[in-house]
């Protein structure tokens, strides 16, 4: 390796006095690395010296009023992951409780960080999970107050607004303990029920107003109490194990929704009460026949099945496996049929499997389907065969198809290509024409290696007919022919 190559090893030969005057260059007005640099410069300090450093930027955070645009918004989430970092590397190694307070002012920072900023994309939202889970790490060797634990998660809970303290009962079950649990119980109970004060009725104060509607003030904070109340038991009642608890913050019909069903019996397969749970996922799944998206509940399936597996009932395991299969083409159904029956008998049925999937009515979960097994030879004999009926529409799908088809099956991946490219034409997709521009590229790319196109116009030809029907999509032709 050259001497001269930016690496470590050979900054570090550099020597101090020169490094020194390097790093006085680089955070020249750059103010996100000057306190990075100040940070360092703390941790060579101690612990305390570092969290001095971090409640300073955490009050200079707080304090902030400025809108973060788009252009400061990475350098925003890049602020916040260092100041994590330091106290991950620098606090909490040392001092595990200081950490803990520190992380917890970290979470605090979130209505205000939230409020000047668009966090749609959920970078922020992320970098205050990642705080909980360093307080997960941090709980089995804090030395808090039970009580005191209890009562500030409680009021944490109950004011956050975007989320930032959620999972925090389960990060802080080490540290709270049986009876810090059983007291955030206690006062979470009574907190739900009490009267309501002015500070929650001010927040619902307004609300609905310009839209018709205006909903009661004291109705919305109830809801939102009884809400936060019945997440907080469950995740009491997860941290001590307590399926019953879980469960009893569900009325029966609730039980039968496809939403709950499916975490209640985990909970009660995970205690090894395997008949219960085989009975509310029973229910549920009855619920839940004929409603629309049906083939789509597949947590309530995969708990089905685990239930059927434990009570030793194969056949009614198989039969279930491949009825959904034959619903849904799912292949993590069919892997799972197959591994049921004797050795022979999972070839023949593989192969029926197989050619029930290129005949399977909708054309683009069959392509799709058959890709992912991979049996890529049927997928190309389906595409050839069902091209005029492929939906272009379907990219997603036709792309990954194509790429994996174009080394061994040119033709197949090159009608997959035309249909997409068709269906952005025809439809005036401009947003789509750069994609169009690349899959016809990649038709032409594939055309020296199909010995011929049978039925089907060769590339020449699909080029002509391209311009005489959508020769006016200028946008098109110029990303073409650049």
């Amino acid at each position: 390796m050259s001497k001269k190559t930016l690496n470590q090893a050979n900054l570090e030969k550099l020597g101090a006095e020169t490094l020194a005057a390097l790093v006085m260059d680089l955070v020249q007005g750059s103010a996100a690395l000057q306190r990075r640099a100040r940070m360092e410069l703390s941790a060579a300090q101690g612990p305390g010296e570092v969290a001095a450093d971090l409640r300073k930027r955490f009050a200079s955070l707080r304090r902030s009023t400025a809108y973060v645009g788009w252009r400061k918004y990475k350098g925003l989430v890049k602020d916040l992951q260092g100041l994590l970092a330091m106290i991950e590397s620098q606090v909490a190694p040392q001092d595990p409780n200081e950490a803990f307070e520190l992380l917890w002012s970290f979470l605090q920072l979130a209505p205000s960080i939230h409020g000047r900023t668009d966090d749609s994309n959920g970078a922020i939202g992320g970098v205050m999970s990642d705080a909980v889970e360093m307080i997960a790490d941090l709980s089995p060797v804090m030395a808090k107050d039970r009580t005191a634990l209890a009562e500030r998660i409680l009021e944490a809970v109950a004011e956050a607004g975007y989320g930032e303290f959620d999972g925090i009962i389960p990060a802080t079950a080490d540290a709270l303990g049986h009876d810090g649990l059983e007291h955030l119980k206690e006062i979470t109970v009574a907190w739900a029920d009490a009267p309501l004060t002015e500070h929650e009725l001010a927040q619902y104060d307004g609300i609905g107003i310009g839209i018709g509607i205006r909903p009661s003030a004291a109705d919305s904070a109830r809801r939102q109490k009884q809400a936060t109340r019945s997440i907080i038991l469950a995740d009491i009642a997860d941290a001590q194990g307590d399926v019953d608890a879980y469960m009893a913050r569900y009325s029966d019909e609730q039980l039968t929704y496809g939403t709950i069903a499916p975490d209640v019996a985990r909970r009660l397969l995970d205690a090894g009460r395997t008949e219960e749970a085989f009975d509310i996922i029973t229910r549920a799944r009855a619920a839940e026949e004929g409603k629309p998206f049906r083939m789509f509940r597949y947590d309530l399936d995969a708990v089905y099945e685990d239930c059927l597996e434990r009570q030793g009932k194969t056949e009614a395991l198989k039969g279930h496996l491949w009825a959904t299969f034959e619903q849904t083409l799912s292949v993590s159904c069919l892997r799972k049929y197959l591994k049921l029956l004797p050795d022979f008998d999972d070839i023949e049925a593989e192969e029926a499997a197989l050619d029930f999937a290129e005949a399977y009515p909708q054309l683009v979960a069959a392509i799709g389907f058959l890709v992912e097994w991979p049996a890529h030879a049927r997928t190309a004999r389906v595409v050839i065969a069902r091209a005029d009926d492929l939906d272009g529409d379907a990219y997603l799908t036709l792309t990954t198809a194509a790429d994996a088809l174009t080394a061994e099956h040119p033709l197949a991946a090159t009608l997959l290509r035309r249909a997409m490219v068709l269906d952005t034409l025809s439809g005036g997709k401009s947003k789509r024409y750069r994609y169009a521009a690349r899959h016809l590229a990649e038709c032409q790319s594939c055309d020296a290696a199909i010995e011929t196109y049978g039925a089907y116009p060769n590339h020449a030809q699909f080029l002509e007919t391209l311009r005489q029907e959508h020769g006016r999509k200028h946008g098109f032709w110029r990303l073409v022919e650049a």
